[in-house]
């Protein structure tokens, strides 16, 4: 068998105990369920040709242990049994469907074509054949991988069987150097920079792999293997616009929900969390050196919060912000001790569980050497399916990103300025585009308050898209006042029109 040599001819110890596990799992099932009573779903993606491969070599060695064969059996003689299925689609990629009936016939695999939706089609197959088990190339990080184990019976609503998950804790990089490895032939659409395959309509290649050349006029692209943060595997998935709205709600000051030729308002949240800043021990130096780059692109910070150190603090807070702000920045609580609670929350707020990264784990590792390593490593143990690692060569170890949420793990101004310098370097990640700077005036007056009060409302009623503000540096000193918008015609009219309305005693000032 020359998938079992291959990995026993290699030196990556990594990929040998991975192989290792997911063969233990395939014997396992083959033990449990006879092999009329398994199936194989095959799509011809790289995980799914990762797992075709891995069967022939966990059955090969299972016939092997139960007597039926000596090992001398060559790849020639040896025929595939185990009922594969494949679900055939209108939207299909033309090369992803070629491949598939290609490598069914090398490999002398009977395919089961069902042209309907997997839920009608499973329904269909176990009526027609019983089924108790079918093999699933689904690893951790995929949004079906939710809650799944390497045995998970089947969710609820769905026909009763058992889901075999060989490769559930296969990472990107694992994947490939098992394709590498064992010099298997894989969809050529991988070698166009397309780094995960969905269907025509929702994947194109993905960005990070471009080769800039000015040169060629078609744009080319690296093979998918050589993509180096294997959590950015899926952006070259088409991404619907999220629905929460880049508007602040109409109830604020000014910046209300319209676009000019500026460009709309994104709004962001900040979270601390840290029992210290709550009991006045320490002051939160972070949350407004974030508000102030924020505000330097343009962003517009529309609430700060401080929670405790508990999971239930954590998650309430973040599953209130991410339905209300484009990103929520949450620092504090990150770390191995027992009130670093923060990435617990953040799983909780999401409804997923956490789960071990093992990419993560190797930054550690090398980051803290022996310190951090095996089960012990609690700092690796990362939401599930929901995780994007955001690497950059300013960072020792990667942000962790959970949908619209990033985690900072700065404890000071110093390292903040570094991790942020990073994610505006992050360019083909679109998280923090600037849409327009702010343009602000200041005024100020030794008017009172009183006086000021009513032309102030008024310029707020007639500027709708200014944020009109004002604030002393002490009692006894002048009023300062702030006019701000993102066009700067109507943040200079707003200007002229209070000053008339103030009439005397206003003078503008640099801040």
């Amino acid at each position: 068998m020359e998938i079992d040599k291959a990995i026993r001819d290699c030196d990556d110890r990594r990929l040998k105990t991975k192989y290792k596990n997911a063969i233990y799992v395939i014997q396992r099932a083959l033990a449990l369920y006879s092999i009329e009573e398994v199936a194989f779903s095959f799509n011809g993606g790289k995980d799914s040709t990762v797992l075709l491969h891995l069967l022939r070599a966990g059955y090969f060695l299972h016939q092997v242990e139960q007597g039926h064969s000596n090992g001398g059996v060559s790849d020639g003689e040896f025929t595939f049994p185990i009922r594969t299925i494949y679900f055939e689609t209108p939207s299909v990629f033309p090369e992803i469907n070629s491949f598939t009936y290609e490598t069914a016939a090398s490999y002398g695999v009977k395919l089961d074509i069902i042209r309907e939706d997997f839920k009608s089609g499973l329904e269909a197959l176990l009526k027609a054949k019983r089924t108790r088990a079918i093999f699933l190339g689904v690893r951790i990080g995929d949004p079906t991988a939710v809650d799944q184990e390497q045995f998970s019976p089947s969710s609820p609503g769905w026909p009763p069987f058992m889901r075999v998950n060989p490769i559930l804790d296969w990472s990107y990089r694992d994947v490939w150097a098992f394709l590498l490895t064992c010099k298997v032939q894989y969809c050529g659409l991988y070698d166009q920079g397309y780094t995960s395959i969905g269907s025509i309509n929702d994947t194109v290649p993905n960005a990070l792999l471009s080769i800039k050349d000015s040169a060629v006029e078609k744009q080319k692209f690296r093979p998918a293997y050589m993509l180096s943060d294997g959590r950015l595997e899926r952006a070259g998935r088409a991404r619907k616009l999220s629905s929460v709205s880049a508007c602040v709600p109409a109830t604020s000051n000014g910046l209300k929900c319209v676009e000019s030729h500026q460009g709309s308002i994104h709004t962001a949240s900040i979270v601390a969390v840290g029992d210290e800043i709550l009991f006045g021990i320490i002051e939160d130096q972070l949350g407004p050196s974030l508000c102030r780059k924020l505000h330097s692109i343009g962003w517009l910070v529309s609430q700060m919060a401080t929670v405790r150190s508990e999971v239930d603090s954590v998650s309430e807070e973040v599953e209130r912000q991410k339905s209300m702000s484009d990103l929520v920045f949450i620092y504090g609580g990150v770390g191995p001790l027992h009130s670093d609670v923060t990435v617990g929350g953040v799983a909780k707020a999401f409804g997923v569980r956490l789960a071990p990264d093992e990419e993560y784990e190797e930054y550690l590792s090398y980051l803290f050497g022996d310190k951090c390593t095996g089960n012990r490593n609690e700092m690796a143990q990362l939401p599930e399916g929901i995780t994007e690692l955001l690497q950059h060569e300013k960072l020792p170890v990667p942000l962790i990103k959970c949908h619209n949420v990033i985690v900072l793990t700065a404890t000071n101004v110093d390292e903040l300025d570094q991790q942020w310098d990073a994610l505006i370097d992050l360019r083909s990640t679109n998280l923090l585009a600037p849409t327009g700077l702010f343009v602000s005036k200041h005024l100020s007056t030794s008017l009172s308050d009183l006086e000021v009060a009513e032309p102030l409302s008024k310029i707020s009623i007639e500027f709708p898209d200014i944020y009109t503000g004002c604030y002393r540096k002490s009692r006894a000193g002048p009023l300062v006042i702030i006019l701000e918008g993102k066009d700067q015609e109507t943040v200079e009219a707003a200007m002229e029109a209070l000053s008339k309305k103030l009439s005397s005693g206003v003078k503008q000032i640099s801040v």
